[in-house]
């Protein structure tokens, strides 16, 4: 039993020399312990994910190549149901004039969230 003390205190107090056969097991365990251990144990390293400022204005492609913006809702002034779609393509092209320039709203759609409130508006533009 006291062998296997001797051994063990070995490892604790890292006292087996380079290139020895105990070295050799202690480094690959460190080593297996690096490259296994995040696959097991949760470290919550991961970066943090930021969402977009609620008053940014996205743009991308869609897929015939055309650029989407999306906007805001909280951007778009509510026109008045009166007034029909529009005031709502003004106000979506007022909206967008800081960072597209003077356009034409080709189309809208508006994208609800799960709870029913408007969140944004993907509006296709021409210039």
């Amino acid at each position: 039993m006291s062998r296997i003390a001797k051994t063990l205190g070995g490892y604790v107090w890292w006292t087996y020399d380079r290139g020895s056969l105990h070295y050799d097991v202690m480094v690959t365990l460190i080593l297996i312990f690096i490259f296994l251990a995040p696959l097991k144990i949760n470290f919550k390293d991961k970066p943090a994910t930021h969402d977009p400022h609620p008053n940014q204005i996205t743009a991308y492609a869609d897929e015939q190549g055309n650029v989407v913006y999306e906007v805001p809702a909280k951007l778009v002034p509510v026109p008045s149901q009166m007034s029909g779609p529009a005031a709502l393509e003004a106000a979506l092209a007022q909206a967008l004039r800081p960072v597209a320039g003077a356009v034409t709203v080709v189309r809208y759609e508006p994208m609800p969230l799960t709870h029913g409130r408007l969140q944004s508006y993907r509006v296709w533009i021409k210039r």
